[in-house]
């Protein structure tokens, strides 16, 4: 998706509810607080994820599931979902299944080889481990080496879907390679596995993007027929691209901070950045800037713990007290922060990433 998003006309699209103050009302009694990315309206729509939170209420068992398909280096946006993901865990002691479809990166994209994208799960992986993850609670699969795990559920839900819907909902063509197009059956089953291995119904909340709502869809759709329960989701929007785009931009690298970037790079792409402030210093005192509109305030929202200070730089950017090339240094500082902690982390879990795999956990 490119250009201006409209969440909303998406949200109407999919037939997803908006997250309600209700809905975080209940979190908070629950958690004792509510995670940023949640009470500054990030992830702001779902299906059933109120039903997770009764369950959790009522003391029931459910569990987290995401996934990540391995093509490259990481940029911080892919991160974002795997941070609610832990904020869950912290609070509420579920498990957190992860997917690194290897499989899925070998077939759909060109000029890697099957050994290229699972030595990419394998990095990939360490950037969700690096988030703080104990091992109790993280439960990491790769789909080609613990195939077994998922395959049985697999071709039960490949019996009910027809290669029609699946042309329907991605886009399939007779020129679309064969295991791409089983596929999506494998991604469909992980938000079953936490059913299978506990031998009891246990439905998942998958935190994700707004786009990739159609597997889900599916899944939902299978899982009557099959006798588990229904997937549930909750739906963010898109980290936007520090060159002004509404989505960062895979080929345009200056509008994404990628985890690899060096301290430098990053300082780089922030102060070069597309902002809501106005041409001339002059103007932005006078008449202040639009923060709305401004891709450094949004990484700011997300990446800022206090309320208070998000607040500030809102008022400030609006009254024109705060100046553009500021507002961009106290971003850089914390980002800059942030990675450094983030590559110190990663490279620590090169030893454990064992201790994360499902099926060691399961032999």
């Amino acid at each position: 998706m490119t250009g201006k998003v409209d969440y909303l006309r998406l949200a109407k699209e999919f037939g997803v509810q908006l997250i309600t103050d209700e809905d975080l009302g209940r979190l908070r009694e629950l958690a004792g607080d509510v995670h940023p990315l949640l009470r500054r309206g990030y992830f702001y729509a779902h299906r059933d994820l109120n039903q997770i939170i009764e369950r959790q209420a009522g003391g029931g068992r459910w569990a987290l599931y995401a996934g990540r398909g391995p093509s490259g280096d990481l940029h911080i946006g892919h991160l974002i979902p795997w941070m609610l993901a832990k904020w869950f865990v912290d609070r509420f002691g579920v498990e957190f299944f992860f997917e690194l479809t290897d499989d899925e990166k070998f077939l759909v994209k060109e000029g890697y080889s099957l050994e290229d994208t699972n030595r990419l799960a394998y990095e990939n992986a360490l950037d969700l481990i690096a988030l703080g993850f104990d091992p109790k609670h993280l439960h990491l699969i790769i789909d080609t080496e613990d195939i077994s795990l998922l395959y049985g559920i697999a071709v039960r839900i490949g019996k009910h879907l027809t290669l029609s819907t699946l042309k329907h909902t991605f886009g399939f063509t007779d020129s679309t390679n064969v295991g791409a197009a089983f596929f999506p059956t494998l991604e469909i089953a992980m938000a079953f596995l936490p059913s299978r291995v506990s031998g009891a119904e246990v439905p998942v909340l998958i935190p994700t993007a707004i786009d990739q709502d159609p597997y889900f869809r599916l899944g939902r759709d299978v899982a009557p027929l099959l006798g588990y329960p229904k997937p549930a989701t909750i739906y963010s929007k898109f980290l936007p691209g520090l060159t002004g785009e509404d989505k960062m931009s895979a080929s345009n690298p200056e509008s994404s901070i990628y985890i690899t970037d060096d301290d430098k790079a990053v300082r780089r792409k922030v102060m070069n950045a597309f902002t809501g402030g106005q041409a001339t210093v002059e103007e932005q005192r006078r008449l202040g800037g639009n923060p709305d509109a401004c891709p450094v305030y949004k990484y700011h929202l997300l990446f800022q713990d206090s309320d208070e200070t998000v607040r500030r730089i809102y008022d400030d950017c609006r009254g024109g007290r705060l100046l553009c090339g500021e507002c961009k240094l106290m971003l850089h500082e914390r980002l800059s922060k942030f990675m450094v902690q983030h590559r110190e982390a990663r490279e620590k879990a090169r030893e454990r990433i064992g201790e994360y795999r499902i099926a060691a956990k399961l032999s």
